[in-house]
């Protein structure tokens, strides 16, 4: 069995993620993407466009002093959507991140389209970020 497509464009996103390179990641994001992320925490909300998403990704890099680290367990993907299973760990201002979470995309054309980040305990997320 071989896997689908989509699980490609996310690991291509997820290793210029991790690698700091905004121009890969460029490729596999659509200019227009929406991006959400819940919660009431400083990088909540939802993000529309290429660079307003990039800003937020780059503000988790900024408040973790270059800590964020994402790992990935799984990735699963449809014709309709492609869901990441992942951990982060961040530490910030004598506090630290460690956390399950997932991403649910949709993605089109080998671009991702749409993105909503799912964490495992939203609450303590936004904590850690506030």
């Amino acid at each position: 069995m071989t896997d689908h497509p989509h699980i490609g464009v996310f690991q291509r996103a997820m290793a210029a993620f991790s690698a700091d390179d905004m121009d890969a990641l460029a490729e596999v994001f659509d200019p227009d993407v929406a991006w959400h992320l819940g919660g009431q925490g400083p990088l909540s909300g939802d993000y529309q466009g290429r660079e307003a998403t990039f800003e937020m990704f780059a503000r988790d890099f900024e408040l973790s002093g270059g800590t964020y680290r994402p790992q990935l367990h799984d990735v699963l993907a449809n014709d309709a959507h492609t869901v990441a299973l992942l951990h982060a760990t961040a530490s910030r201002a004598g506090k630290e991140l460690d956390m399950d979470y997932a991403i649910v995309f949709h993605i089109s054309d080998g671009k991702i389209v749409e993105g909503w980040e799912l964490w495992a305990d939203q609450a303590a997320y936004d904590e850690f970020w506030s």
